[in-house]
Formats: C-alpha cells, sequence, structure tokens
C-alpha cells in the first residue's frame, strides 16, 4: 500500500446511521469524516447514528492535536 491508502486511525461504533430499508449510509459517514458538505438523507431511520457518527470523529481529531 502506498502514502495514499494509509490508515489513521479507527474508531468503533455501537450504531451506524442505516435507511429505513437497512442500508449503512456509507456515503454519507465518508464525508462527515472527511469534513466535507453533506445533506440529511431523506430516508434516514435514526438520526442518532449521524449525531454519534459526528461527535465521535470530532473527539477523535481533537486527540489528533
Amino acid at each position: 500500500m502506498g502514502a495514499f491508502a494509509r490508515l489513521i486511525g479507527v474508531i468503533f461504533m455501537e450504531k451506524l446511521p442505516k435507511t429505513r430499508s437497512g442500508k449503512i449510509l456509507r456515503g454519507t459517514i465518508r464525508k462527515i469524516v472527511n469534513k466535507e458538505e453533506w445533506t440529511m438523507p431523506a430516508t434516514i431511520d435514526d438520526v442518532n447514528g449521524i449525531t454519534a457518527i459526528q461527535d465521535a470523529t470530532e473527539a477523535w481529531s481533537a486527540t489528533l492535536k
């Protein structure tokens, strides 16, 4: 693996944001972690999963500084 695919860290979550049909919102998670613009999906089942991802990534990035 080259530097473009280097693993910086891992965050373990108890709950992941999913749609009503049960699909994990991987694209939204990727945008949150990469600090990109994202919109709340219309088909989300539980909003608490998104806020948990945001809180965890903010806490994790604060440890890197």
